[in-house]
């Protein structure tokens, strides 16, 4: 079997979260918690809250969205500069997302004790927006019923998390997925400055009828 860094990924994931279940002390340990992070210099809750998530739902929502666009730009990464050097990029493209996604909260939030996040939402979002900048006519489904192409229903997404975010009134991070997504474009466009040619030139070339 190929050495495939999304499923080492996941595997990890999915072991440290289910540890974080059984041992709460663990999990309020690696929580993001911006106040803890500012007061206390716990900067390793970037990364480790991560590597958590709230319940079974929530790790294979996020789990089985980085398995299928994850494993995309690995296999580019991988291509393109060798299977061990492609590896260590993505893992480096996924640890530094998950990390840079959370950064807007922090200074949001560093002042407010109350405030905590958890899961790989910033690394997730990432991976599917590098995924689109490869391959924007590529269809994206929701729950397998509303299928549109990457670069229209990502458009979509960016919007709603930017007005949801500027919101602020629900419990989910959504300054995470905004600067998760844009980190995973500038990503890929740093990397492979053509890809935005090849993106506008399929995003122009797109006829919904």
């Amino acid at each position: 079997m190929e050495l495939s860094a999304t499923i080492f990924i996941i595997i990890i994931t999915v072991l440290i979260s289910y540890y974080a279940w059984k041992k709460p002390a663990f999990l309020s340990r690696s929580m993001f918690n911006p106040y803890l992070i500012s007061q206390s210099k716990q900067f390793d809750r970037f990364l480790f809250s991560g590597f958590i998530h709230k319940d079974g739902i929530h790790l294979l929502f996020n789990m089985i969205t980085f398995f299928y666009f994850g494993g995309l730009v690995e296999q580019y990464l991988t291509y393109r500069f060798g299977l061990m050097t492609g590896i260590m990029i993505f893992a480096l493209f996924y640890l530094a997302a998950i990390a840079i996604a959370d950064i807007p909260t922090y200074l949001k939030q560093k002042n407010n004790p109350h405030y905590q996040a958890l899961g790989a939402s910033g690394g997730t979002a990432a991976a599917v927006f590098a995924s689109i900048v490869l391959v924007p006519m590529s269809d994206i489904c929701i729950f397998g019923i509303l299928c549109l192409p990457g670069f229209i229903l990502g458009g979509i997404f960016l919007a709603y998390s930017y007005i949801k975010s500027k919101q602020d009134n629900d419990s989910i991070n959504h300054d995470a997925h905004l600067y998760g997504a844009l980190f995973g474009i500038a990503f890929i466009l740093i990397l492979s400055p053509s890809s935005a040619v090849h993106f506008i030139d399929q995003v122009k070339n797109y006829r919904l009828f």
